[in-house]
């Protein structure tokens, strides 16, 4: 065994806690990454941006990927993985990703509907990790994500520098099964808005 891990049912009187660690594999067989040598020191790394003419329009389906010396700091909108102001997606997913040192969130949804995040993991990413941005955004579904050691940025929002795992703007969205560990601040953070 190359990594040993603490897990177990402890039993006190009648009640039985589960002591069992979260654990995440980051790495998988296709890999999308900035420059090994220079997105760590200039915090600029590589990013994907989604953008279409409106519902529909446009599919991604993002399974089984490690994204690594991602996301561009100081720079809004460049994140990992960017779906922006598309509308509905309803073909569209991000499952099973590994998405690991981010200068700057993990998945941002702007502007879209319907959107599956399942089962991916986060680890050691800049601001909030998986951000819902504008308060227009309803029934994106987020299942079984992992994030871990949710770091702050100087460079992004003011809301940044105090980060959660999840950030929501929108109650109509569904968060079912995510665990969310070592924050600099937050697990999920709702910040609703009265108007959208």
């Amino acid at each position: 065994m190359t990594y040993r891990h603490f897990a177990q049912l402890q039993t006190y009187g009648d009640e039985t806690i589960d002591t069992r660690a979260e654990v995440g594999l980051l790495s998988r067989n296709v890999v999308f990454r900035g420059d090994e040598e220079t997105s760590k020191r200039d915090e600029y790394g590589a990013t994907i941006f989604l953008h279409s003419e409106g519902d529909d329009s446009l599919t991604a389906r993002f399974s089984y990927i490690e994204l690594t010396d991602v996301g561009q700091a100081f720079k809004l909108g460049r994140y990992a993985i960017h779906f922006h102001m598309i509308g509905a997606v309803y073909n569209s997913y991000v499952e099973g990703v590994s998405i690991h040192q981010s200068n700057n969130r993990a998945i941002t949804m702007h502007g879209v509907h319907h959107l599956r995040v399942l089962n991916n993991v986060i680890y050691k990413t800049k601001g909030h990790n998986i951000f819902i941005e504008d308060a227009v955004e309803t029934n994106n579904y987020c299942k079984d994500n992992l994030i871990i050691s949710v770091t702050r940025s100087w460079s992004i929002l003011n809301t940044d520098q105090t980060p959660a795992g999840f950030w929501i703007t929108h109650p109509n969205n569904h968060l079912i099964g995510n665990h969310i560990g070592g924050s600099d601040r937050y697990g999920i953070w709702y910040d609703l808005k009265e108007e959208a």
